[in-house]
């Protein structure tokens, strides 16, 4: 007490008090003239155990987490926050707590405010934002986590940087041909909601209901060999009875390579099930459509959002969605040709709607991987139970709760698998966005999902970015294109888009895997595609926003990395076995290249839409050569390798050659002899 009439509560002395004589607190009492309570000045404390003392704050200057170091008081932008990331802590704040928040996320340069408020971003903002250097004494609000030290004041931050000595990322800023070049490849007949390239090395775009010209029959085929000639390149495609929007799509394993496209947007569509068998080469004609026939198969459970997979068995994983358009969640699981009834899934029903598209894998291991809003777990592949739950996916540094999947959508890869296959799978995520503010986010994350002490591991990108497209490469590398800077997936809820191609090469070490690479001038958002073309380019395509900002996209550009554009010539290859056993070893002869420099790399069969690349798989099989005859060992098995068709690239040193279609692991399931229905073409076991 205080001044006779003043009570001050705490959990300690604060601003450096100094013990004074007990008889300069001699005023008595206003509720008790018997008893003393202060003086001018002086305080009479009372205290429950020990007694903790503060000397007067000072800004921490030592002890700082990392390699952070304390630059001064700074006072807030002009007209803006110096730093976007906000984040408040009310009883934790202190720059210890602050700035090991900010690393963690990448973030070189963070601060504190009013307190409890803790900012992290770039250096580079402090000029962006007109902020200026203030003195000291003007940042002298006590931190509530650490009272020793302040954290700013009234619009005032008192901020740290990185040691640039050691920094927290290193992106690589490539230019001319290390850049790579976006192109323009050839006029669009039609803006696609799932691109796939078959084993006819031709691309299928498929459209929801309403996009094109109200004759458009919503399938077309482009073949890039004929991209020269506009009255060649595209044909248009007959057979889809119901409408794709936002369907999912999958190359089967069955000796045709056929296509499959399963539920859809509203009514009968959500439980559509349509096939095309891919005929025809590139430069020779095809004339085969798509075949619909929902009075004699279907989906168990309409689903609109759903993700499909080849599981290891050769079956086909349905998972997801929801009842139509904005409807009631499908919270289950399905195997198509149908086994028994759908399998409810709580984690699908708690998470809904965030978990649209999920992310699913299968592991060397066995079990399924699936990732969905900010979770990820490990499904048995018999039972479909968790076998284990992973650790909460992380999201954005001021919100823990940012999501990966539609509509808070990112992207999503399997890092590439080198035989002999011994070294842990790493999952790689990229991008979000969250619900609410729609913060994007600007980060990738990854795990070993099957090890059982893995955690996931941050890091920045160069740019935020929600609705990106992931396009795995012949050289184990990723391209990250499209989506939007601000805003989640959907129609009309995105702005700003993203122009900048990253690539992101897993062989370097962490936070040095990103390269800046070149910008387009066509904005791709809701609705874009990106799959990789037979000679290693990556098309390019779609958008359909609906908004007036962003109109409807019908240009189809490739990306051309630097590969292309070194000028080394390509390797090329002769095969006659495309059709491969596990373990097999398939003779090839190296028709053009130095042999002795060469590997072998397979790509699954994608089909891309909405961030998610169903099917992806990049393999490095076992490759040697004595002269110019060379021995691929195809993976060992179904786990490593799920039964399925693969582009095999040879590259020389970083150049692929012209892949091959090859299938590897058969047809298990016998999908070659469904469904059981006059409607359909069956190729056969």
């Amino acid at each position: 007490m205080e001044f006779a009439n003043e009570c001050y509560c705490g959990n300690a002395l604060i601003n450096g008090p100094a013990l004074a004589a007990e008889s300069q607190c001699d005023k008595a009492c206003s509720g008790n003239p018997t008893q003393k309570c202060g003086g001018a000045s002086r305080m009479t404390v009372f205290a429950t155990g020990n007694l903790t003392v503060f000397d007067v704050p000072v800004p921490q200057k030592t002890n700082l987490p990392g390699k952070w170091e304390y630059k001064g008081c700074l006072s807030e932008g002009v007209g803006r926050r110096v730093w976007k990331y906000q984040t408040i802590l009310t009883k934790t704040n202190s720059a210890t707590e602050c700035l090991s928040r900010c690393s963690e996320f990448g973030f070189m340069a963070g601060g504190m405010e009013y307190g409890t408020e803790c900012f992290c971003g770039d250096v580079v903002d402090i000029e962006t934002a007109s902020a200026t250097v203030r003195p000291e004494n003007e940042c002298k609000t006590v931190c509530p986590g650490d009272q020793r030290y302040y954290c700013g004041g009234g619009g005032r931050l008192t901020w740290y940087a990185w040691s640039l000595d050691d920094p927290l990322y290193k992106w690589t800023y490539a230019s001319g041909n290390d850049a790579g070049q976006y192109r323009f490849f050839v006029p669009g007949v039609v803006v696609p909601l799932l691109t796939t390239l078959g084993v006819n090395g031709k691309v299928q775009f498929i459209e929801k209901a309403g996009t094109g010209p109200p004759n458009s029959t919503g399938a077309f085929e482009l073949d890039p060999s004929l991209a020269g000639d506009f009255s060649k390149a595209w044909r248009t495609m007959r057979g889809l009875k119901t409408d794709v929007f936002c369907s999912a799509g999958m190359t089967l394993p069955d000796k045709a390579g056929r296509q499959i496209n399963v539920g859809g947007w509203s009514g009968t569509s959500t439980f559509g099930i349509r096939l095309y068998t891919p005929d025809g080469s590139p430069g020779t004609a095809s004339i085969n459509d798509w075949q619909e026939n929902a009075a004699e198969i279907k989906l168990q459970k309409g689903r609109w959002y759903p993700s499909g997979m080849i599981m290891s068995n050769g079956s086909m994983l349905i998972v997801g969605g929801q009842d139509g358009s904005n409807g009631a969640p499908v919270p289950s699981l399905e195997i198509l040709p149908r086994v028994g009834g759908v399998i409810e899934m709580d984690w699908l029903r708690r998470t809904d709607p965030y978990n649209l598209y999920p992310f699913i894998f299968v592991l060397p291991g066995g079990g399924i991987f699936a990732g969905y809003f900010n979770e990820a777990r490990i499904l048995d592949p018999a039972t479909f139970e968790t076998i284990r739950t992973l650790p909460q996916i992380p999201g954005n540094v001021n919100n823990p709760n940012a999501g990966r999947t539609y509509p808070l959508e990112g992207a999503a890869m399997m890092f590439p698998q080198y035989a002999p296959y011994s070294d842990p799978v790493t999952m790689l995520i990229c991008g979000g966005s969250t619900n609410g503010a729609s913060l994007v986010t600007d980060n990738c994350v990854t795990i070993e999902p099957e090890n059982p002490s893995s955690n996931w591991t941050i890091e920045r990108m160069p740019s935020q970015r929600v609705m990106p497209c992931m396009a795995p490469l012949p050289d184990g590398t990723f391209l990250i294109v499209n989506g939007a800077t601000k805003g989640v997936a959907g129609f009309g809820l995105a702005t700003d888009p993203n122009l900048n191609a990253v690539l992101y090469d897993p062989r370097k070490p962490l936070n040095q895997r990103m390269t800046i690479m070149a910008n387009t001038t066509i904005a791709r958002m809701y609705h874009s595609e990106a799959i990789t073309l037979q000679d290693g380019s990556v098309l390019i395509s779609g958008s359909d926003p609906q908004s007036q900002a962003y109109p409807q996209e019908y240009r189809v550009e490739v990306f051309e990395p630097p590969y292309m554009l070194s000028g080394a010539p390509r390797p090329a290859y002769t095969i006659t076995n495309k059709d491969w056993a596990y373990g097999q070893q398939i003779s090839i002869t190296i028709t053009a290249g130095d042999s002795s420099n060469m590997r072998a790399s397979l790509l699954g069969a994608v089909s891309s839409t909405h961030g998610n690349s169903m099917g992806q798989r990049t393999m490095f099989p076992g490759f040697s050569c004595a002269g110019n005859t060379c021995t691929v060992t195809a993976p060992p098995d179904a786990k490593i390798c799920p039964p399925g068709w693969f582009q095999l690239f040879i590259l020389d040193g970083p150049t692929p050659s012209m892949s091959t279609w090859v299938r590897i692991g058969g047809d298990p399931a016998q999908l070659g002899n469904w469904p059981a229905s006059k409607t359909f073409s069956k190729p056969g076991i």
